[in-house]
């Protein structure tokens, strides 16, 4: 088995999470913060005081940070209140949860709340999220928990249920019952989730879906739709998909306006069915309709099929029962496909599974999940734009092991979604983060390199195309496509656009048939050859020079060592041109316990750091010291095969503001990884002679 250095530089420990049998998963999610919500209730109901979340306080910092931080005036009159201070009868739900029990308040979250429509209509997934069996009245303790899916795990959100308030009215969502408050706290949990309630402004439907859901949206431009939209809409809705859309607005100032129809460009709408009528005077065809809700729970299309349009005379009472026709003012109206198209520009659909929704068939998808991050200066190499830097990047090898059943046009491949995701944008948005654009590539492995877990190198995708690649990089958080690629092994690298740019991400991949996919790392090993001994032959000149002053410093005996204070001393009297700078060597105790070297093993020590001389000239071409994606391939040069994590490692321990390291950083890293895999000394070089010095 390989040596792994658990100790390496342990000021700059990267640690792995820890995932316990079974947490994360929906029967057993990871507790938020460390808070358990069992615990915590019922300790509050002994104590018979309301729960106060110090984690998530009734403060400005929980409001947000700058439209709602300290400095901001629409935070000065916002008060907090418990849901029994702003009515009386309060209830969690009342008549079961709708889509009617979404209204958006003076928050830019709609795409949060299309999200929680399409989430009703499904009871089953909406009773993962919202724990149905929470009240304000038997065991009340002002605490309450909803459940959400972050990265590939589900976790526990606890809070209070003191909610922002002005004038004694909700400032944020909520329902069209004054006194119903479940969408007010699932509000309240998933700010908590991003660190403050300014953190939910501004997203995508489809960030939501997949945090209540855990499963994975694909995009349709409505120009680029398929031909089989509607029937693609309404499998998808058969099947517990949920789904949105929105109308881009071309100028970003003019985001949420209305049309002159009565629709809002610049914001989130829900799709909340999909039907198919017969007015009287169609009597050989069918109408297509699509319901859309508007999550300001008001401003509603007027065109044809809207509430009181004309059109909907020509259906019968029992038509008009079918699709639970009704004339509100409530956000929620109809109008035909054929509007829909022209009207809308893009349509999202989260899929529980990525079904083939084209098929009637229903398929099991498997899934891999690899966890990875981009590192400025080291694994952070950006598009292929970059060739430089850009097979530096984190790499995963997917075997597609087994064709689709169904093969198109007698085409043997396999159908599988990518699924790329940066991690905690939102979250660090009080820092400045923003969505960085992101996207993959896919390469195929020839098969004669089947098998190879080594990372990819520069000359690999210099002279090899990619075999498929996401459509374009977007600054989403996530960037998903479906492909179909014939069995075989292939090459995942996903990428921001720009290199240089730090964070994590999750990758995902799912398939109809059997696949893998994992993480290229190197194993780590070293080029360790036995020093060859001393010649019986004459010796050279520089021989003869460190014998003699051995012998003035180790004695006449045939087995003369030195200290690490008397190395020093050899290698001062040895470098003819000697600047300022000094070696300090720390030795840990030889195999025999003498903490000293002999001149074999000082001879071979001093070939080894004119060997690495070598090499640092080798990749010092400006001389500015070697850049630090190539000190992957220097490192390798030296005889040390390391993986990713211990690259991200040394760029961060050695690599300077430029991202450059320079010689004293370059000779100190390998003399540390020398140490690290000698199986005798252990040698420690703290500060070391420049380059010049080096003869």
């Amino acid at each position: 088995m390989p040596y792994t250095p658990s100790g390496f530089f342990c000021d700059r420990l990267i640690r792995e999470r820890e995932r316990r049998d079974g947490e994360g998963s929906l029967n057993k999610p990871l507790r938020f913060n460390g808070q358990d919500y069992n615990t915590l209730r019922q300790e509050f109901l002994q104590r018979k005081t309301l729960f106060e979340d110090e984690t998530f306080p009734a403060t400005v910092e929980s409001l947000g940070f700058k439209e709602l931080g300290h400095k901001s005036n629409k935070v000065k009159n916002i008060v907090w209140k418990r849901p029994k201070e702003i009515c009386e009868n309060p209830q969690f739900i009342v008549g079961g949860a709708s889509r009617t029990d979404i209204c958006q308040g003076d928050l830019g979250d709609c795409w949060l709340l299309a999200a929680i429509a399409c989430l009703t209509l499904n009871e089953k997934l909406l009773y993962r999220v919202v724990p149905p069996d929470q009240s304000f009245s038997e065991g009340y303790g002002g605490i309450f928990h909803f459940q959400f899916w972050r990265y590939g795990d589900w976790v526990d959100v606890i809070i209070d249920d003191r909610i922002p308030t002005f004038n004694n009215q909700l400032v944020f969502t909520k329902s069209a019952e004054r006194n119903e408050f479940w969408s007010a706290l699932l509000e309240k949990a998933y700010a908590k989730l991003h660190g403050s309630y300014e953190a939910l402004k501004g997203g995508n439907t489809t960030e939501a879906m997949e945090d209540f859901t855990g499963g994975v949206t694909e995009f349709y431009e409505m120009k680029e739709a398929p031909k089989e939209l509607y029937k693609i809409m309404k499998k998808a809705l058969e099947r517990g998909s949920l789904m949105g859309c929105s109308i881009d607005s071309l100028v970003p100032a003019r985001f949420e306006t209305r049309t002159v129809t009565g629709l809002v460009k610049g914001h989130a709408y829900s799709v909340t069915a999909v039907e198919e009528c017969r007015p009287s005077q169609h009597k050989e065809s069918k109408v297509r309709l699509v319901r859309l809700r508007n999550p300001w729970g008001q401003v509603e299309w007027n065109g044809p099929w809207s509430d009181n349009s004309k059109e909907w005379a020509t259906l019968s009472k029992a038509e008009k029962e079918k699709l639970q026709h009704q004339s509100a003012e409530d956000g929620e109206f109809w109008m035909s496909f054929e509007d829909f198209k022209k009207n809308y520009t893009k349509i999202e659909i989260c899929n529980l599974t990525p079904d083939a929704l084209e098929d009637d068939k229903i398929h099991k998808w498997t899934v891999s999940v690899n966890e990875g991050r981009w590192v400025r200066g080291c694994s952070a190499g950006g598009c292929r734009n970059y060739p430089d830097t850009f097979w530096t990047n984190p790499q995963y090898r997917l075997r597609l092991l087994e064709e689709d059943d169904d093969p198109e046009d007698n085409e043997v491949a396999c159908t599988f979604v990518v699924a790329l995701m940066q991690k905690n944008r939102r979250k660090e948005r009080k820092m400045g983060a923003n969505l960085f654009t992101i996207g993959f590539a896919i390469y195929e492995v020839s098969t004669s390199m089947h098998g190879n877990k080594q990372h990819m190198q520069k000359d690999f995708f210099l002279f090899n195309s990619s075999k498929a690649r996401c459509k374009s990089y977007i600054n989403l958080r996530e960037v998903t496509q479906r492909f179909r690629l014939s069995p075989g092994e292939y090459v995942i690298v996903p990428s921001t656009y720009e290199p240089h740019q730090e964070g994590e991400f999750i990758l995902r991949v799912f398939s109809e048939k059997k696949n893998t996919s994992e993480e290229i790392e190197n194993r780590i090993e070293a080029d360790h050859p036995v020093p060859a001994p001393a010649s019986a032959g004459e010796e050279s000149e520089e021989d003869q020079q460190f014998r003699t002053i051995f012998q003035e410093i180790g004695g006449e005996v045939s087995d003369m060592e030195i200290t690490a204070n008397e190395l020093r001393n050899v290698l001062n009297r040895v470098i003819t041109k000697r600047k300022s700078s000094l070696i300090v060597l720390t030795m840990s105790p030889q195999m025999d316990g003498t903490g000293r070297l002999n001149l074999q093993e000082f001879r071979h020590l001093w070939n080894k750091i004119k060997q690495w001389q070598g090499i640092f000239k080798h990749y010092n071409t400006d001389q500015s010291g070697i850049n630090s994606y190539e000190m992957r391939n220097a490192v390798n040069d030296a005889g040390f095969r390391l993986n990713n994590q211990l690259y991200d490692i040394i760029t961060m321990r050695y690599a300077n503001e430029s991202m450059n390291i320079d010689f004293d950083s370059f000779i100190s890293c390998l003399v540390r990884l020398e140490a690290m895999f000698s199986k005798s000394e252990w040698i420690t070089i703290n500060h070391y002679v420049p380059e010049d010095d080096i003869q």
